[in-house]
């Protein structure tokens, strides 16, 4: 046991995380199980504030490709996790058009993978999906049982992704929208990039969504968990107000202080075309959500604030999450505790 041998691991923000020698046979631990754990939201549940008890298990595509069946089942059947959370995806909405099967070999054919093999387990799993299910032709605010019609083979793939996760009674699958963090490739992140370098950028005003930053998505999906997913089904899960990428692009760039030197030039979508059709208006409403668990994602200005000073805290991305590790959550979170190797080399 490497006890209090901190130079041993890779630190998470916080410094909380500790080495030790959990096993896959340890008893009376809630293990969650994060897939994608290297992503935006991936990376934002592993550095939630857990559940005294809960043993968290990072695991990247270079760990488990989701697309192959059987490593699927013999991976989840090893570490026999209480929920499954499957953050990952394919996202490039454009290479999705191009690459179509590659959508739906991720987006739901693992996830009918991800599906059986949790309910083998016994396992509840949590499935992500996004505002793009829709086409943004209705009046208002989506809700969750409001008509699919993507626009594109990305959208159409997760939905089917949807449709695979609710096979399962106990599923909870959550739609979200816009999403952006401190890590990862994201429109906040380019945005400021172009921002200190361009004095005109072009950005799309008449596609209206809900920029949600991902460790607020996190943070519910923590929410959820510690209530036992008491509630399972469809969810929306977002900031609670919207914008245009315009709008939200003015203020990522006051926020970084170079809104005075740059030109912002509101463009139509018919002005900037994409392989890939988008939603004009894919607000989510996350009402239900709220009355099934209490908890509301704040306004995304205030997120953005809270991203925006991690982000100016340093020039490059924070320390990677500790990978190939078990994450163990003791009393207050303040003694946090990191496994051996995941996956057997």
């Amino acid at each position: 046991m490497a006890g209090d041998d901190r130079d041993s691991t890779t630190e998470h923000p916080g410094d909380r995380y500790r080495p030790t020698d959990v096993s896959a046979d340890r008893p009376a631990l809630d293990r969650i199980l994060i897939l994608g754990a290297k992503g935006q939201l991936g990376s934002a549940l592993v550095n939630q504030e857990w559940p005294v008890g809960t043993f968290v298990l990072p695991a990247t595509r270079d760990q488990l490709d989701i697309t192959d069946h059987g490593a699927v089942r013999t991976y989840i059947q090893r570490w026999r996790p209480k929920v499954v959370i499957n953050a990952a995806a394919s996202t490039s909405v454009d290479g999705a058009e191009a690459q179509p099967d590659v959508a739906n070999r991720v987006n739901h054919r693992a996830v009918v993978s991800i599906a059986e093999a949790a309910a083998a387990v016994d396992a509840r799993l949590i499935h992500l999906s996004t505002d793009y299910v829709f086409d943004g032709a209705a009046s208002g605010w989506y809700r969750e049982h409001d008509q699919v019609n993507p626009l594109g083979a990305y959208g159409r793939s997760k939905r089917a992704g949807e449709l695979a996760a609710l096979q399962l009674d106990d599923a909870l699958v959550l739609r979200t929208s816009w999403l952006y963090s401190s890590t990862g490739s994201n429109f906040v992140r380019t945005i400021r990039k172009l921002g200190r370098s361009r004095p005109v950028l072009q950005v799309v005003d008449d596609q209206r969504g809900c920029p949600t930053a991902a460790d607020d998505l996190a943070a519910a999906i923590v929410v959820a968990i510690r209530a036992g997913l008491r509630h399972n089904g469809l969810f929306h899960v977002a900031a609670p107000d919207d914008a245009t990428w315009c709008e939200f692009a003015d203020e990522i760039l006051r926020l970084d202080g170079t809104r005075d030197r740059v030109e912002l030039d509101r463009i139509t979508t018919g002005q900037y075309p994409l392989a890939a059709r988008r939603p004009a208006d894919s607000r989510i409403s996350s009402d239900a959500f709220a009355a099934a668990y209490g908890h509301t994602l704040p306004p995304w200005r205030e997120s953005l604030r809270r991203v925006s000073r991690q982000l100016d805290r340093t020039d490059s991305p924070p320390p990677p999450v500790r990978i190939g590790v078990g994450i163990e959550f003791g009393g207050t979170g303040a003694v946090t505790r990191t496994a051996g190797p995941l996956v057997d080399r």
